[in-house]
């Protein structure tokens, strides 16, 4: 548990001993045949798993880690996700001895301190190994638990000042252990769980890496582990050389961004992340120096893995989507993070929340810094959600949770040449945003509305999403958690674009105890209490005074924008009424206006 492991995990890795010449075409079938392996990994799992954050959220990810602790494939899940696996395997193949690590075994891990993301992302892996005895690939799952046994429900303690009080490290676990279950490591895991549903869960993660096992197996049997090892090699090789075309075309210099955390969860004020993106060649460098690192900072560490996992997911939004993501990406990034930073932090650190923030300045930074150099794929990949409100309670069958992953509106962006759409971030990726009736039929809450908030989208030449307002209602003595960030410093536009709404949210809303949750709230809710939390929305991208005056007029019809904004952000003259439906453009009126808000700015 050091700086230096971390240095270990991280440092790059040679490609695979091969004596097989491979083509592009043999390479690109097999590279496509470990996609569908990962795909039926996470299907598996998400059809067989109890939690609804599995099953119905779908916030877990496959991936593919070769012999040398090298991506292979990432293909489903959140994006963030992606980029972490292979940090907790690397461990593993640290340890292959010391573990007795060999087929038929399955693995668990999550420890931040070894590789991994935040103690909820649970990782569950396997060796695969060739009909020779050698080892070729690593198949892992990875998904987010809803409680990891800790001082409060599903992991997340506000106050939190170390690692153990957010719940149970796991390193290197062994579940199986030469294809034969190991109940007596199963019960103890699933013992230091606050749901009863999760050995359910933690079986279904199981069987998907068992099951892709075989089908690995059946793979390296097929083409001959030479010719799978040459595959794996050839697609990273490709994906670095296409990055590094990418990167090539982009102007030199270095890029600077500053984005600030509201607060930490004890209130301490403005808390920076700092990154400078240098472009040399074909080469890039995202340098988080002058990133936060005052230690007594509490629920804003961000594990090494995770961050370099946003940092990652950024960059890869920023170049051709059509690139294959894999170890290739880190080969043409360097990626430097101060060692005692909130990006980077001591051992022992809480990182339950780092996971909301800052790894959302760290993505939000990487994005601003490279806006000025490819301003068309500049948009944010993130959610400045701070925490969502969890609902938690007891019933007849033990403790319920309502983590708050419900149908919503939030930090969906402009990009050059379109309007932020959509109800959740890119980010999020293959994230299902649950349905109200989902939640109602498991948990005795009741959504009473979900609208989006006019004027809820920062203003641009092309506009963010409007963020909503969701209303919820708790039928029984419940308690709530939330943190609010986002307020002060919301989601920043691009190029000229206006910032979201700020985020806010009320407990006992419309009643006479009604009141805001300026920071943090660990409340007990009364039955019937209601609690509306406003979403930000998405930011603007490019100066409001170029978007299109019938493009505005649109808005306006249909609500994304008032006739107050209209004027007031976009400097739109409308005649006619909105009740009528007949709005119109006074073009000339609007000229004019907008002339003389150019020469006041």
């Amino acid at each position: 548990m050091s700086f230096e492991l971390n240095r270990k995990l991280a440092a790059p890795r040679m490609p695979l001993s091969t004596s097989a010449n491979i083509d592009g075409v043999t390479a690109d079938i097999i590279r496509g045949a470990f996609e569908t392996v990962c795909f039926e990994a996470a299907t598996f799992l998400g059809r067989a798993a109890s939690s609804p954050i599995i099953n119905s959220s779908n916030e877990r990810n496959a991936a593919i880690v070769d012999a040398h602790g090298r991506l292979a494939m990432g293909a489903i899940g959140t994006p963030h996700l992606t980029f972490v696996n292979q940090m907790m395997v690397r461990w593993a193949l640290m340890n292959m001895e010391v573990y007795d690590i060999g087929p038929g075994d399955v693995l668990l891990s999550n420890d931040p301190d070894h590789g991994g993301g935040h103690l909820p992302d649970y990782c569950v892996y396997a060796p695969v190994y060739d009909a020779a005895g050698e080892l070729i690939v690593f198949i892992s799952l990875q998904a987010h638990q809803g409680d990891t046994g800790g001082k409060d429900p599903g992991g997340f303690t506000l106050e939190a000042t170390d690692i153990f009080t957010e719940g149970v490290q796991f390193p290197c676990l062994k579940l199986v252990h030469r294809g034969v279950h190991r109940k007596d490591v199963f019960d103890m895991v699933a013992r230091n769980n606050r749901f009863a549903t999760f050995a359910g869960d933690l079986a279904a993660m199981i069987g998907g890496v068992q099951r892709a096992g075989e089908m690995l197996g059946s793979l390296i049997t097929k083409h001959s582990s030479q010719v799978i090892k040459a595959a794996i090699n050839h697609s990273i090789d490709h994906t670095e050389r296409r990055m590094r075309d990418e990167f090539s075309r982009w102007a030199d210099g270095a890029y600077e961004a500053t984005v600030f955390i509201d607060a930490d969860t004890l209130g301490t004020k403005d808390v920076k992340v700092h990154v400078t993106c240098t472009v040399a060649g074909d080469h890039l460098t995202v340098d988080l120096t002058g990133t936060d690192d005052r230690q007594e900072l509490v629920g804003v560490w961000n594990t090494f893995a995770n961050s370099r996992s946003y940092v990652m997911t950024q960059v890869v939004g920023m170049v051709d989507p059509g690139i294959v993501k894999n170890e290739g990406v880190f080969n043409a990034v360097d990626i430097i993070i101060p060692e005692g930073c909130i990006a980077q932090p001591p051992p022992n650190k809480p990182a339950a929340l780092g996971s909301f923030h800052p790894a959302c300045e760290i993505t939000e930074a990487v994005c601003i810094a490279l806006s000025n150099v490819v301003p068309e794929r500049a948009q944010p990949q993130l959610y400045k959600i701070g925490m969502p409100n969890a609902v938690i309670g007891f019933g007849a069958d033990g403790m319920w949770m309502d983590q708050g992953v419900d149908c919503r509106s939030m930090d969906s962006s402009a990009v050059q040449g379109i309007d932020g759409w959509g109800s959740c971030p890119v980010s999020l990726g293959n994230l299902l945003l649950s349905e109200a009736e989902d939640a109602e039929c498991r948990f005795p809450i009741l959504n009473i509305s979900r609208e989006m908030t006019t004027d809820g989208g920062g203003a641009g030449q092309w506009r963010g999403s409007p963020g909503s307002l969701n209303v919820k209602q708790v039928l029984a003595p419940t308690m709530a958690m939330a943190w609010m960030v986002s307020a002060d410093h919301p989601l920043r536009g691009m190029c000229g674009g206006d910032d979201a709404i700020p985020y806010s949210n009320h407990f006992e809303w419309g009643s006479p105890g009604q009141y805001k949750i300026e920071r943090t709230a660990q409340a007990q809710l009364p039955q019937d209490a209601v609690i509306a939390y406003q979403h930000g929305g998405g930011a603007g991208f490019g100066p409001a005074l170029s978007r299109d005056p019938d493009a505005v007029k649109e808005d306006v019809l249909d609500e994304y924008v008032s006739l107050g904004a209209a004027r007031s952000k976009y400097g739109v003259v409308l005649n006619g009424s909105l009740e009528d439906y007949d709005l119109t453009v006074d073009w000339p009126a609007t000229e004019a206006l907008r002339r003389e808000m150019g020469a006041a700015a």
